[in-house]
């Protein structure tokens, strides 16, 4: 029984292998691109481009972490990558836009931007499109839903992807892929997107700085300051209509003949702006705090004084759901980060059962008089209302006893409340409001 086992088998092996022979041209040969210990082959298109001229994107390939990417990719099939001189990364490019790949935070930009570069398909300079034939041919990138369109110029036939001219068609061929030259950077639509975007927000004009508000230690009430001393250095204001002010959380008092404690809140602001870009998704929150407007040294001063702060810090995605309107009139980025800082120290645990115990509670903002309302929703705080609710999307990413930082997937926007404004008597009574919310 073995031994016709073993002949079965061998007679099948070498039928096939007669087959095979016999037939060359029915079947394609297979490049195996990766060895057997995992390590890509020295003879692989991505060795070259690591080693061509191509220095620029090589070098950008390396930062986006795509080595193992593109890997992988080879070890399924045949890649064509359109690579662009260095002077096209180098001299030509936007030192703006440059400078926005390199972010930490733009990593997904970067990675679309050169996977938008590279198809999945080995396309040589010879099956291009003729140039008397009107159409385009199309291919799908390893890019996020990018199309490059091939095409020839008629007349001098010179070979195009999408706009951009290939000036060394066939450069490097290798087993798996090859590589074209071309004169410039193809940028998708989603990448300039997100970089316009970004340029638009750092471009609107922040309310220009005034002298920074007083506390007053009697009511713990922020103030207009009368005057600034010669040589201070300008903080930006909040707002003039927060006097009276709501009333701030101050430090705890120290005991009888005890040392007065002394807080380093600018230190304290750059840890948890820190935190939040290396927790990633809050990029558009940091930039805000720091590069649009003077707030980050606003809360720097206030910490050093002895207060406590809550940020509901919207994450990048909600940000971006920001309309030009919304933006464009002078101190609208402040106006909205003042509505979102509490002036007290909340953190998840503690919101969550104030709503799980009230029901609703409403919490005083540095943009007053508007309170921002919250409420037990699905499990979780949910702050707002209809469109304009958010809820606590990452809990207690930063909290040091001073400072905390509570993520939320919204932007958050005051109702109008003008019986709020028009009420004087108000003010009088806020000192013995309690500093953990009010309630309904």
């Amino acid at each position: 029984m073995d031994r016709c086992i073993y002949g079965c088998s061998a007679l099948s092996f070498f039928f096939l292998l007669f087959t095979a022979s016999a037939s060359p041209h029915t079947l394609e040969p297979v490049h195996h691109n990766i060895t057997g210990s995992g390590q890509i082959n020295s003879n692989s298109v991505l060795v070259a481009l690591l080693d061509s001229r191509y220095t620029e994107l090589a070098e950008l390939v390396e930062k986006a972490l795509l080595l193992q990417t593109l890997e992988d990719a080879v070890g399924r099939h045949n890649i064509t990558i359109f690579a662009p001189r260095n002077e096209a990364l180098e001299r030509d490019l936007d030192p703006d836009f440059k400078r926005f790949l390199l972010q930490p935070g733009n990593l997904k930009s970067l990675q679309t931007l050169l996977l938008s570069h590279i198809i999945p398909t080995r396309v040589g300079s010879n099956q291009w499109p003729e140039d008397n034939n009107s159409r385009r041919v199309k291919h799908v990138t390893l890019g996020h839903d990018q199309v490059l369109h091939l095409s020839k110029t008629k007349g001098n036939g010179k070979r195009l992807v999408n706009s951009a001219v290939i000036t060394r068609p066939d450069d490097l061929t290798r087993p798996d892929g090859l590589i074209h030259g071309i004169e410039r950077l193809l940028i998708p639509r989603s990448v300039q997107e997100d970089f316009n975007r970004r340029r638009n927000l750092r471009s609107i004009s922040a309310v220009l700085p005034e002298g920074a508000p007083e506390i007053d230690p009697r009511t713990n009430r922020l103030k207009k300051s009368a005057a600034v001393p010669a040589g201070a250095p300008p903080v930006l204001p909040i707002q003039s209509a927060m006097a009276p002010g709501p009333s701030l959380a101050p430090a705890p008092a120290p005991g009888p003949g005890g040392p007065r404690h002394h807080f380093n809140g600018e230190a304290q602001v750059k840890d948890f702006i820190h935190t939040l870009l290396h927790y990633g998704g809050y990029n558009e929150m940091a930039d805000i705090l720091v590069n649009l407007t003077s707030l980050a040294t606003e809360m720097g001063r206030l910490v050093s004084e002895g207060y406590v702060l809550t940020v509901l810090a919207p994450n990048d995605e909600a940000m971006a759901k920001l309309t030009t309107d919304q933006l464009s009139e002078p101190g609208a980025p402040e106006q909205i980060m003042y509505y979102h800082i509490i002036p007290e120290y909340q953190t998840e645990e503690s919101m969550y059962n104030s709503v799980r115990r009230f029901g609703k509670v409403k919490y005083e903002t540095l943009r007053f008089p508007h309170k921002v309302a919250a409420k037990e929703a699905d499990g979780s705080v949910k702050f707002g209302s209809g469109d304009r609710s958010a809820y606590l999307f990452d809990p207690d990413i930063y909290t040091d006893g001073r400072i905390s930082v509570q993520g939320i997937d919204g932007v958050l926007f005051p109702e109008e409340e003008e019986e709020t404004v028009q009420k004087p008597s108000s003010s009088v009574k806020k000192v013995v409001q309690p500093r953990r919310g009010t309630f309904d």
